[in-house]
């Protein structure tokens, strides 16, 4: 399904471009952190990795793309390397790069609940693995870097529903057989849309509702 939307070399392609913007993050997380150049290479991969590896694993596409195409694992390195030399010019096209993320979470996320349905996953589980794929890397990202997960923080603009709904669109398109390269790009296109938006508007998802702890919040 996912040949009939895209051509393998298009679809390559855009999977390269969000694999190293993803590994921008994680290697600027890891130079924030005074990481070591191994510790940024590492940060990296995984960021750009993660929810891919993660996917396929659940389905069964063994072994990942990751470690069938070469190009999967050096665009990430490169991507650490261009950090480790240049990470103060990079910081400071920060909002650029933030732009390509939001791009490559409403890719992944339509990529890989596609690819999740064609291994023969419910609706309802390929949207899920959809989301995985495009948050995945993220959250491990955080866990190695000794961080709570940027989407589970309340104070963060909201990440992993734009995702969602770009995971969701996929699987009512499926459902209704209308899953087209329009539809399909109309999803990544509005997974890309609202996370743009709530970079600018810092749109948040509530907390409990009367919350009454005296706790100290971190």
């Amino acid at each position: 399904m996912l040949q009939q939307l895209f051509s393998p070399s298009v679809q390559h392609t855009l999977d390269l471009i969000g694999i190293f913007v993803f590994a921008i993050s994680g290697a600027l997380l890891a130079v924030r952190k005074n990481f070591d150049v191994f510790g940024i290479a590492v940060l990296a991969e995984v960021t750009a990795l993660g929810g891919g590896l993660f996917r396929d694993l659940m389905i069964g596409a063994v072994p990942p793309a990751a470690f069938t195409d070469f190009g999967y694992f050096i665009t990430p390195l490169l991507a650490a390397l261009m950090v480790v030399f240049l990470h103060p010019h990079v910081e400071r096209i920060q909002v650029g790069v933030n732009v390509f993320d939001a791009a490559g979470l409403g890719l992944f996320c339509v990529a890989g609940t596609t690819k999740a349905y064609e291994y023969g996953l419910s609706l309802t589980s390929s949207a899920t693995l959809g989301l995985a794929t495009a948050v995945g890397g993220g959250v491990l990202r955080d866990v190695l870097a000794n961080e709570v997960p940027s989407l589970l923080r309340w104070d963060r603009d909201l990440y992993a529903v734009p995702a969602m709904v770009g995971a969701t669109m996929v699987v009512l398109c499926i459902r209704y057989d209308a899953l087209t390269p329009f539809t399909s790009g109309l999803a990544v296109v509005t997974a890309f849309v609202l996370r743009l938006l709530a970079m600018k508007y810092h749109w948040r998802a509530p907390r409990a509702w009367n919350r009454r702890s005296t706790v100290r919040e971190e």
